[in-house]
């Protein structure tokens, strides 16, 4: 059997945890993006990334948003 590994539109984060999750940076609401499976800080214009299911709150590990974003 043969396991093919999960694509961005496979993450997802369970609603609970982003009813309770907010940026470490503004302490403001965060936004799953499914497309590119980030939760996105418009606010500190970071989006954090999420690792096998695990969301990555630290600003080092965040992307920047363009104004493209």
């Amino acid at each position: 059997m043969t396991e093919t590994a999960p694509t961005l539109s496979d993450v997802e984060v369970d609603p609970r945890l982003l009813e309770i999750l907010v940026c470490p940076v503004t302490h403001g609401p965060l936004e799953f993006d499914r497309t590119k499976g980030e939760l996105v800080s418009r606010g500190a214009r970071l989006a954090y990334p999420i690792r096998d299911g695990v969301p990555i709150m630290l600003p080092e590990e965040a992307r920047e948003l363009t104004d493209a974003d």
